[in-house]
């Protein structure tokens, strides 16, 4: 966008292969936006930060750029937005934009040093000493290090006096300590769908989602949505049974039941887990849901409704599809994402500390900040000569 607004634009990266976190996002088809996509699924330590850029740079306009390069695409569940084909696709067509724009590209280049020279920057390389007036920060954050994901970004920050937000793994699986996680082994492989909270006060975030039971502890749509609020040493709430007022089904059935409790709650939940929920009650799994009193089962459908667990850690960056916290918003122009310490220094994407929900959101700020960066770039040319 910002050779297509006439900058001169060269892109170094330091990957061997083009764009490998999209190309193995979204199990290789690319989750690349979400129709409902607002601020309000962001998390940051300054939540405003990302409002102007979503707001110039919509889902809408990211799906008619897609539609411009015939991509084929379909919507999954709750607004999520991915390719039919592949990933393969969305990369093609950034690519081709890019070409569209008179962009250089050079890679593999790995950048060695950045300094300031005069009004911009030098920039030691792969491929020798660099200079430009304009430099863009687009690095990402601490994911997936297998595909390169590095600090580099972050380091190049605090190197020019910004404040960093603590980083650590989002939209991770967490994991729980094997005594804990003990009695929950034989269930690994159950999927079903739960409502989950982690965090506390306005950092507190509720979720309904699908959560799969592992040989380590939790994972799917469900634990990583709130792995982004969860914090070490804190407890996760979840109702194994969500738009269900368990209690009041399972005495409504009692009269006249000739029933075992244990049918009775795997109507009700899968079959693997019912059992195993009762298996912590001794004798309970065989009685008869008419011999059992109120009390009993109200404090059973509690114990499902309102199981608390605490992980002991996550998977970590290796699984993380995403790094929380990163550089401090409070020193960029949210209008054109640069610098308020460094003129002509921008940071756009993850590197940010701004971070989506599951589904499509990290990929939207992506596209978001990248264009009100953009925009600012060409909008900032006085003469042919300037560039980036």
């Amino acid at each position: 966008m910002a050779g297509q607004l006439g900058a001169r634009v060269l892109l170094l990266d330091h990957a061997a292969k083009v764009a490998e976190k999209i190309r193995i996002s979204g199990g290789g088809r690319c989750n690349f936006t979400n129709r409902d996509a607002t601020p309000a699924q962001f998390l940051s330590e300054n939540p405003h930060f990302c409002r102007s850029a979503l707001a110039r740079y919509t889902p809408a306009d990211f799906i008619a750029l897609v539609e411009r390069h015939r991509i084929p695409w379909h919507e999954k569940h709750k607004g999520q937005l991915f390719c039919d084909r592949s990933a393969e696709d969305i990369i093609g067509m950034l690519l081709a934009e890019c070409a569209a724009g008179g962009v250089e590209r050079r890679q593999p280049c790995a950048v060695k040093a950045v300094r300031r020279a005069g009004d911009g920057f030098e920039l030691d390389s792969d491929g020798g000493t660099m200079r430009a007036r304009k430099l863009v920060v687009a690095t990402g954050g601490l994911s997936i290090p297998k595909i390169g994901a590095s600090d580099f970004g972050h380091r190049l920050a605090a190197q020019f006096g910004h404040r960093l937000v603590p980083t650590r793994p989002g939209l991770v699986p967490l994991t729980f300590a094997p005594s804990d996680w003990a009695p929950f082994v034989p269930l690994a492989g159950i999927s079903l769908e739960v409502g989950i909270a982690a965090g506390s006060g306005k950092g507190r975030g509720r979720f309904v989602e699908d959560l799969l039971f592992t040989h380590r502890g939790l994972s799917g749509p469900a634990v990583l949505q709130a792995s982004s609020y969860w914090h070490e040493g804190e407890p996760l709430s979840l109702d194994l049974a969500p738009g269900h007022d368990l209690a009041e089904e399972l005495l409504a059935a009692k009269p006249g039941s000739r029933r075992q409790l244990g049918s009775e709650l795997a109507e009700r939940l899968p079959r693997r887990l019912a059992e195993a929920w009762l298996a912590a009650r001794p004798g309970w799994a065989a009685r008869a849901l008419a011999e059992m009193r109120d009390a009993e089962l109200r404090a059973l459908a509690a114990s499902l409704q309102g199981w608390q667990i605490t992980p002991d850690g996550s998977e970590g960056y290796r699984k993380a599809e995403v790094t929380l916290g990163g550089v401090n918003t409070r020193e960029l122009n949210q209008q054109t994402l640069e610098s308020r310490l460094v003129p002509g220094l921008h940071f756009i994407g993850e590197v940010v500390d701004v971070t989506g929900w599951l589904g499509g959101y990290n990929f939207q700020w992506a596209w978001a900040s990248a264009a009100a960066c953009a925009r600012a770039l060409g909008a900032g040319l006085q003469s042919p000569a300037s560039g980036i």
